[in-house]
């Protein structure tokens, strides 16, 4: 496991950095809430008649005087967009980064097969998303306890499974692609998640966009249809589902027969 060891300390900072910021963005929202709690009512009224722009982020189904409601919404932006990030920078580059940096050559030459060194980049990544997840749920969890609210523990749990969920899609499909790249793929894998987070709200304005939903992991990260529904999607989730696999899968035919400059 020395490769996977050695991408957790390449990218250990970048991780303390992305995991922090948005583990502190998401508890100074919720140690907020306490002190917005009372206008959450005439907030919820507001948006609610805001037509598309509130049907653009699900605001319109969504109580914010609950902390459900508001965590789904306020807290799921900061989440979801900070993940995506996250999992598509630090995938991008994971198999690019070697020939940027001038490292390929060094590291084939070990008696390390192509599939190993892409297995182990591909562990490294996950742990990296699974543990950032982890900390930032039990963190909310927590902040919650600490202001005296209840988090529906189903309903948190949910949403979580599905930033995960996306995260990993994301991760999957900069992870196919940076077997294809040769220069680091960091504006490549940023790029990708605000054209693709932008897809979703385009699909939330309108029934005959709803498609788009499909074509996008933030597709079923949805905060008002996972509190209204009690549920993740499993169309969107089982499509998002193939597309990671296929990717990553993508990855391992590619690479082994890349020719590495």
């Amino acid at each position: 496991m020395t490769i996977m060891k050695h991408e957790w300390k390449r990218g250990f900072k970048a991780f303390l950095i992305w995991t922090a910021s948005i583990a502190f963005l998401s508890a100074v929202c919720l140690l907020m809430f306490p002190e917005m709690k009372g206008q959450m009512d005439s907030v919820s009224d507001m948006f609610a008649s805001m037509g598309s722009f509130s049907a653009a982020f699900g605001m319109d189904r969504l109580n914010f005087g609950t902390l459900i409601g508001f965590y789904a919404v306020e807290c799921g932006n900061i989440i979801g967009l900070g993940g995506a990030f996250f999992a598509s920078l630090t995938a991008a580059c994971a198999l690019s980064g070697e020939e940027k940096d001038h490292t390929a050559e060094f590291l084939l030459t070990h008696p390390v097969s192509r599939v190993r060194v892409v297995t182990q980049k591909l562990l490294a990544l996950l742990t990296q998303i699974l543990l950032m997840n982890l900390i930032v749920y039990a963190l909310s969890l927590g902040c919650a306890a600490a202001i005296g609210e209840e988090l529906p523990l189903r309903d948190i749990t949910l949403l979580h499974i599905s930033y995960l969920l996306m995260q990993f899609e994301f991760a999957g499909i900069c992870f196919g692609l940076s077997a294809f790249l040769r220069r680091g793929g960091a504006g490549v894998g940023l790029g990708l998640a605000t054209m693709l987070y932008f897809v979703s709200i385009i699909a939330n304005l309108s029934d005959r966009l709803s498609f788009l939903a499909y074509c996008t992991p933030f597709g079923y990260t949805d905060g008002a249809d996972i509190v209204t529904n009690g549920a993740i999607d499993a169309k969107t989730a089982s499509v998002g589902i193939v597309i990671t696999v296929l990717c990553i899968a993508t990855a391992y035919l590619h690479y082994p027969r890349k020719d590495i400059a």
